[in-house]
């Protein structure tokens, strides 16, 4: 290094530059307060949700599994709208498996999400969900929890197999509407 450029970098008003240090340090520390705050009321907002179904102690045999990530569930139609009540707006790593009886989304050091089969109403390839946009790189599953309709997102590990959950959970789907149905019936 030349010594112009050790003269120009050198620090020569010291008090000027920890003020300046320290207000930045302090509107960084304003801006993660503000964004815990909205999380805050976003949750707050929400609590009206009902809790979620609980983990069955046999979700039955396996049609699917994969691991990945789940990356947050919004409101059914509205991709930027994430729902946070009860750790749903939490990304994680996921275990996914499908069984006859529901969707089971196993997250280490985080809440288990159990979608029973009755809830499900289906399954497609998407660009995007709240925090994470990758051109058809993601698996929503939609589902009505209580009333109110709602969207997972997961990234398998392996994208390529999306086709495949979105063909096992359509089929789901229609299993479970047609023993509905025929239950119904007199």
């Amino acid at each position: 290094m030349s010594p112009l450029a050790v003269e120009q970098a050198r620090v020569t008003d010291w008090p000027a530059y920890i003020g300046w240090t320290v207000g930045l340090l302090i509107l960084i520390g304003l801006a993660y307060w503000l964004m815990r705050q909205g999380w805050n009321w976003r949750r707050t907002l929400q609590s009206d949700l009902p809790p979620l179904p609980a983990v069955p102690a046999d979700p039955g045999t396996a049609v699917l599994a994969a691991g990945g990530r789940y990356h947050g569930t919004t409101t059914a139609g509205n991709w930027l709208d994430r729902v946070v009540a009860h750790d749903l707006g939490t990304r994680s790593l996921v275990e996914l498996t499908l069984t006859e009886q529901g969707l089971l989304a196993r997250r280490p050091g985080d809440t288990d999400l159990w979608i029973p089969a009755a809830a499900l109403t289906g399954a497609r390839r998407d660009s995007g969900i709240a925090g994470k946009v990758v051109p058809s790189g993601l698996l929503v599953v939609t589902w009505d929890h209580q009333g109110t309709a709602l969207d997972s997102g997961f990234r398998a590990d392996h994208p390529d197999e999306h086709a495949a959950w979105v063909e096992a959970v359509e089929a789901l789907v229609t299993r479970t509407k047609t023993k509905k149905t025929e239950e119904a019936a007199p």
